[in-house]
């Protein structure tokens, strides 16, 4: 058992900071990994993240989603009831987080969601050694290799290509995959106006706002057809939806990790499978889990018993943690209703 948390109905909870680490429900205090629904969720009485999370949420809620928010920067460090807490950057989206927990020596860092590729629209990982590491398993599985990227976003340009007078549809999700795409289609080369849905625009906005290079992009409002030829970034949900049918016959693709799986791409209508994930795989996430050097490692929302199984072969003790409230992908549940 790690001296720093626990585990309790609402979440991981750190007894001595009387806080808990992306609760699942609404408690006093809340330290937030970073922006998506499953992880951030409005009601706390007060929450501790980084700027960037806190705005995200702000966006997505509403600016009265909590009673007392409080940023710290990147490897700014606070005494929280006599807890060493600071947050490092994590891969996953803009502004996201791992959680260090330290006293007396001892370290623990709950990861949050990560990811170890390169991605334009965030800070890059950063490896904190710690003895507990708990860890996310969205992709804890040998069959998730996910691909560099880049090599996704030219399949999608080798699509437009052969069928200019199709409109390509990208399902991607609103925080962190549609900017990250549109990203790496500026990186290949891509230099034309990217369309959006209207469920993209705010984060959009507020990517570019920090910082991020996106190029030229307009809202989809009420074009169709005469979007032929053009990429539009639109909500996975809307790909089969009627919203769709106003482009005519449009080529269907879908960004997400989850298409390396043949059977979730037919169910999602993508013609076009992009395997652009904003989670670490399997390779990443047992590198990860030896390059802590964590002596204890408890897995939480995926694939957590292969994962732990991988882990007590190499010499690590683990745990699976069996939470429920978290999806099992790229946050997959609706849109908060601030944003939508």
């Amino acid at each position: 058992m790690s001296e720093l948390l626990t585990l309790t109905p609402a979440g991981l909870f750190c007894p001595q900071a009387d806080a808990h680490i992306d609760p699942v429900r609404p408690v006093e205090k809340a330290i937030v990994t970073h922006g998506h629904a499953d992880h951030a969720r409005a009601g706390h009485g007060a929450v501790l993240a980084t700027r960037q999370t806190l705005d995200i949420m702000s966006i997505r809620y509403g600016e009265e989603f909590c009673g007392r928010p409080q940023s710290i920067d990147y490897g700014e460090v606070i005494e929280v009831g006599g807890v060493s807490v600071s947050l490092h950057p994590a891969g996953h989206v803009l502004g996201s987080a791992q959680v260090l927990l330290a006293d007396r020596g001892r370290r623990t860092v709950v990861s949050g969601d990560y990811k170890r590729q390169q991605d334009p629209t965030c800070t890059p990982f950063e490896l904190v050694p710690c003895d507990t590491f708990v860890t996310e398993a969205t992709f804890g599985l040998p069959v998730f290799r996910h691909p560099p990227a880049r090599r996704e976003v030219e399949k999608l340009l080798s699509s437009l290509e052969l069928f200019p007078e199709q409109t390509h549809l990208v399902g991607a999700y609103a925080l962190g995959k549609a900017q990250r795409v549109i990203a790496e289609l500026r990186a290949a080369g891509y230099q034309k106006t990217i369309f959006l849905h209207g469920a993209q625009e705010k984060l959009t906005t507020y990517y570019q706002s920090q910082g991020i290079e996106l190029g030229d992009l307009e809202p989809v409002g009420k074009r169709g057809k005469e979007l032929q030829g053009e990429i539009v970034v639109c909500p996975p949900g809307q790909l089969g939806d009627r919203w769709a049918r106003r482009f005519g016959d449009p080529v269907a693709a879908m960004a997400s990790g989850w298409m390396r799986v043949r059977a979730r791409a037919r169910q999602r209508g993508a013609e076009l499978p992009l395997i652009i994930s904003d989670h670490a795989d399997w390779d990443d996430l047992c590198r990860t889990i030896i390059e802590t050097g964590a002596e204890q490692v408890w897995v939480t929302h995926g694939a957590e018993e292969a994962l732990v199984h991988w882990c007590e072969l190499n010499g690590r003790h683990a745990r699976p943690l069996n939470m429920i409230g978290y999806d099992d992908g790229e946050d997959t549940g609706n849109p908060p209703a601030q944003e939508a």
